[in-house]
């Protein structure tokens, strides 16, 4: 049986009220009070192995049961959503299960108990969704940590997750967080946005995903730079469809959300230290033993720390074709940013050895941005050309020449070329590799 006992039979049944369901907060209250006495009446072993459809009839009849105890009176599509939200919360996140399900939402911002705040189409909204109290937003973030091994609390007050669909969750509680608990989470789309799908938002030109397809198939190494929330995580998906379907792909990330397009992908994940502080599993220990693992490709989703050092060796050790992201305004800076992580894996190494090995290592790099108006785009497409003198050389392909700001608020400009024929057509060439064909006539301009 589903439930231990039948509430009918309990004999202290009252007559309903003529309330109904007045407010929000009294609503959330009455969904969490009615929940935790499902709780108890529930088998929780049978839970995971009832159908969704069979709980909700069970439910609802105890439901009903509930609500005479609560001397509650409702309409029935008022019954219907307290069915759902409870079975939500026996199931899924709670008040979160709804924004999971908008597809028109990539970020939700989670404020304390209070505020919800949801990024959708390139704008930041407040909605209407809260939870009860400080203690109900802490068991939806336990329940999240839980289910990926990972734990929360005073000793250990951040942490990074991530849901069933491979949405990226980071948490922060008191004492850290001074107001209460703070979560974002990063949705990601059910299906892998293509490169087709780029060019329609106009995030990117048909000459740009060209040029990018030959970078790809050329096994050249790409390194995606930009800012948080700028989309380099979507590009680096969108550009995996390029890799040939018989290569074997190892990606290695502090929480797995890459949604590779091959059937051939290893899924390597950092861990934490455990409440002894023992057992923690870096980046870097992962990249080391990728190499052990046969890969034709590494990917690894941002590089933070000395890992970037590793990586950029099985770069230069027949790696070909490998891709990574990191945190950085422009191609210089991520150059810049690539050395200094470099420095922080403890190695003996002069300036210019470190750059020898960044000029060699990476190939080309790609610059997104989020803009103002919401929109993320590919800014700059540069590759590297070697070292002049101290210096590593950069000459850029493609970029984003922006006009004006439209009377919608939406940021007019237009992808254009620099004029300069990069050295990976002579490879396409060679190799003898089919793509389209590119024109890299200076300033020739698309939307």
């Amino acid at each position: 049986m589903l439930f231990k006992e039948d509430i009918s039979r309990e004999g202290h049944l009252a007559e309903a009220g003529t309330r109904g369901l007045a407010t929000v907060e009294d609503g959330t209250a009455l969904r969490l009070r009615i929940h935790e006495r499902l709780l108890d009446l529930l088998n929780l072993s049978l839970l995971d192995k009832t159908p969704r459809e069979a709980l909700r009839v069970e439910i609802r009849g105890v439901v009903g049961q509930l609500l005479l105890q609560e001397k509650r009176l409702l309409t029935v599509s008022q019954i219907d959503q307290l069915v759902e939200d409870v079975l939500d919360e026996l199931l899924g996140l709670g008040p979160l299960e709804p924004l999971l399900k908008d597809d028109t939402i990539n970020d939700i911002l989670i404020n304390t108990h209070k505020m919800v705040f949801v990024e959708r189409r390139g704008r930041l909204e407040l909605t209407n969704i809260h939870f009860q109290d400080t203690r109900h937003l802490l068991r939806i973030i336990n329940k999240i940590v839980s289910a990926v091994g990972r734990r929360i609390d005073e000793s250990q007050p951040m942490v990074d997750a991530r849901l069933a669909d491979g949405s990226r969750v980071n948490a922060i509680i008191p004492p850290l967080a001074v107001d209460g608990p703070l979560v974002s989470i990063r949705k990601f789309a059910t299906t892998p946005i293509h490169m087709a799908k780029l060019i329609d938002y106009r995030s990117i030109s048909e000459e740009m995903a060209k040029l990018m397809q030959a970078v790809v198939k050329s096994r050249r190494n790409v390194l995606i730079s930009g800012g948080t929330g700028s989309g380099k995580t979507t590009f680096l998906n969108a550009l995996s469809a390029f890799i040939d379907h018989r290569e074997r792909v190892v990606t290695i990330e502090d929480s797995a959300e890459l949604q590779l397009q091959q059937p051939h992908v290893c899924r390597l994940e950092t861990r934490p230290s455990n409440i002894e502080g023992r057992g923690e599993i870096t980046q870097r220990d992962l990249v080391r033993n990728a190499l052990r693992m046969r890969p034709d490709r590494i990917i690894v989703g941002e590089v933070r720390a000395g890992e970037a050092f590793d990586m950029l060796q099985s770069m230069n050790t027949g790696h070909d074709g490998s891709m990574t992201t990191v945190h950085a305004n422009n191609p210089r800076d991520a150059l810049a940013r690539v050395e200094q992580m470099i420095g922080m894996a403890g190695l003996d190494l002069s300036p210019r050895s470190i750059r020898q090995q960044i000029a060699s290592a990476i190939n080309v790099v790609v610059q997104v941005e989020r803009m103002e108006d919401g929109g993320r785009r590919v800014v700059s497409i540069s590759e590297i050309v070697g070292m002049e003198q101290d210096v590593i050389s950069i000459q850029e392909i493609f970029r984003f020449r922006r006009r004006q700001i439209g009377s919608d608020g939406m940021i007019q400009g237009d992808f254009e070329t620099t004029g300069i024929r990069p050295k990976v057509m002579d490879l396409i060439a060679s190799r003898g590799i089919e793509i389209p064909p590119i024109n890299f006539a200076p300033g020739r301009k698309s939307v």
